[in-house]
């Protein structure tokens, strides 16, 4: 099936992929890069009306302080916004009621014992819960949201069916990006490790090298010159395309961003780079797509 799209497209599961060398994405010297903002972008369909509602959410961390914010389809008035670590907005756990584009929006949430890794998304310990018109539409944490849920609402409150279909990084720090994704709702959490090495690591021209679950999956040499390209890999039997642009840390040292894209698809679709088209594609079938937006210390 990989030669009917492509005769570079690499399988993660596959045994070619240990022909790589086993410590290719192994980098002693580097430390991983830190996130500074996830937002993670959800679609709701309501049980009673099939009514859509994109719900935005950001998890951000910067000198000013930590925070949440929410949007709730296109309403720019629908924000909702939770500074975790200011004097006037410290309230870690609430509720809010929130009317958008004709909807009853309520959201809960409980960050008193929210605990973090690296990052600025909570790993343990917390939960958010949003309601759309009655509807139970969106559970974000660990066990606490099911208990939240059993609390707060009736057993039959119906629950509207949620799919994450983007997620966007943004990183600083070493050229060393390590994150997880789940490319389907059924599919399993992979971990991915994205490193761009130079001279420190003793080559003459710099390289990228992506790594799933400790495995090659590409390897681009002369980065200077290959600053952007896209390899079509194969993830949990899913087309997933792969793709890179890193001219900005060449050729506009002072922005120094590179964005790195993950995104699924089907095999009738063409590959896209442009994100207002991904966003569009985004509204019209349920598939998921992985931004890293990453921004090196010089």
């Amino acid at each position: 099936m990989v030669s009917c799209f492509s005769e570079n497209a690499i399988n993660v599961s596959h045994s070619s992929c240990s022909s790589y060398p086993s410590n290719a994405c192994i980098s002693p010297t580097l430390i991983p890069s830190v996130q500074n903002a996830v937002t993670s972008i959800y679609r709701v369909i309501l049980c009673s009306s099939q009514k859509q509602v994109l719900i935005r959410v950001t998890w951000c961390r910067n000198q000013a302080g930590q925070g949440l914010s929410m949007q709730f389809g296109d309403d720019p008035s629908s924000c909702f916004k939770l500074n975790t670590n200011s004097g006037l907005f410290r309230k870690k756990k609430g509720s809010k009621l929130i009317e958008s584009d004709n909807m009853k929006i309520e959201v809960f949430w409980d960050l008193c014992n929210a605990k973090y890794d690296t990052g600025p998304e909570p790993v343990d310990g917390f939960y958010v819960l949003v309601m759309v018109d009655s509807e139970i539409g969106l559970i974000l944490g660990d066990n606490m949201a099911e208990e939240a849920v059993t609390k707060k609402f009736k057993a039959a409150t119906p629950v509207a069916k949620a799919s994450l279909i983007s997620r966007q990084e943004h990183c600083s720090g070493s050229t060393l990006y390590s994150t997880k994704a789940q490319f389907s709702d059924t599919g399993i959490s992979h971990d991915i490790l994205i490193k761009c090495s130079g001279q420190n690591e003793g080559l003459k021209h710099p390289a990228l090298s992506v790594c799933i679950d400790k495995k090659l999956v590409i390897r681009v040499k002369r980065l200077q010159w290959n600053f952007r390209g896209n390899q079509t890999i194969f993830v949990d039997g899913l087309l997933v395309d792969l793709m890179w642009d890193v001219h900005d840390w060449f050729y506009n040292p002072a922005s120094g961003y590179a964005v790195f894209m993950f995104r699924t698809r089907s095999g009738l679709d063409s590959r896209l780079w442009l994100e207002e088209k991904l966003v569009q594609k985004e509204q019209d079938r349920v598939e998921f797509s992985l931004l890293i937006y990453a921004c090196k210390s010089s």
